[in-house]
């Protein structure tokens, strides 16, 4: 029984912590794209913020400073991102693949300019990092399975949550009622901006030891298939993002292993994965999903 038990406990645990950058990336979009603001730059943006949190871990020795340093680096971008989308009007999904190319390239520069290691920050001593506090789990993996249940509540019994499905669904009706579109979506920008520094700081400095060039590998596009596989709505969201964490905790586990008939597994196939499920996902599911319905579009308040 226990040589079935204890590799079940440890997929599950495994799941939870390869899960946990997604829930907060795709809670994220959701409450960003819920107001009608497309936020494709979580990936930049989570990035930006494992070498932020990293960086500054590695030169104060605390992971709380390093904490303040990742989000504050993402509520800078995701200003940036609302100041060219939402005060300007530019094209969203621009924007963000625009952020997403300039942390890329950038997180890359600075880290051979600080560090002199090839892009990467130094390995964190133990008290540089969050560590596990419970049954193996640090207090990032607490908070975003938390912020599931908080995001629903929010978004379906607060005022600010109605108002924030509002200016997703009928941005002039909300501004016909005296209530600031572009105020209600900079702060669902910045919300967003929080959850994916969270994100960042807990790939550098929770899950490793250490920023390394594009450590995030594409897990903010997952976040954004898991939240549209979701149809923008926390539970569901939820469980993609546990279903893609299942689905790489048993590819690393599959690394090396062989196969009866088959033989050993390509380490190239388990790693790709994910990424492929991402692809039949969106395939089998994009055209099923409703999005908000001003969603991408910006508002233009009507002056005649």
């Amino acid at each position: 029984m226990d040589e079935l038990l204890v590799p079940l406990l440890s997929t599950l645990g495994a799941t939870l912590r390869v899960a946990t950058p997604l829930i907060l990336c795709a809670m994220a979009g959701l409450v960003s794209e819920r107001s009608g603001v497309i936020d494709i730059g979580l990936e930049g943006k989570m990035l930006a913020a494992a070498f932020s949190a990293a960086a500054m871990a590695a030169v104060s020795g605390s992971a709380w400073a390093g904490l303040g340093a990742g989000i504050l680096t993402a509520v800078m971008l995701s200003g940036v991102h609302g100041f060219a989308c939402i005060t300007h009007k530019g094209d969203q999904v621009v924007s963000g693949v625009a952020i997403n190319i300039l942390v890329s390239g950038l997180t890359i520069v600075l880290g051979m300019a600080w560090f002199q290691r090839g892009g990467q920050t130094p390995q964190l001593p133990p008290e540089a990092r969050f560590m596990p506090v419970w049954l193996g789990h640090n207090l990032m993996v607490y908070f975003a399975l938390g912020l599931v249940p908080l995001v629903a509540w929010v978004l379906g019994g607060t005022r600010f949550g109605l108002r924030l499905r509002a200016v997703g669904e009928n941005p002039q009706a909300v501004d016909t009622a005296g209530i600031s579109v572009e105020g209600l979506r900079y702060r669902a920008v910045l919300i967003g901006g929080v959850l994916t520094g969270i994100a960042g700081t807990y790939l550098a400095i929770a899950q490793n030891a250490g920023f390394s060039r594009d450590m995030s590998a594409g897990q903010g596009y997952i976040a954004l298939a898991a939240m549209i596989f979701g149809k923008w709505r926390p539970w569901p969201t939820l469980g993609a993002c546990l279903m893609f964490g299942l689905l790489d905790a048993v590819a690393i586990r599959l690394q090396g292993v062989a196969i009866a008939g088959i033989g050993e597994v390509p380490v190239q196939l388990v790693q790709a994965l994910p990424y492929a499920l991402t692809v039949i996902l969106l395939a089998g599911f994009i055209g099923k999903a409703v999005a908000p319905r001003a969603i991408g579009v910006p508002y233009v308040k009507d002056r005649t």
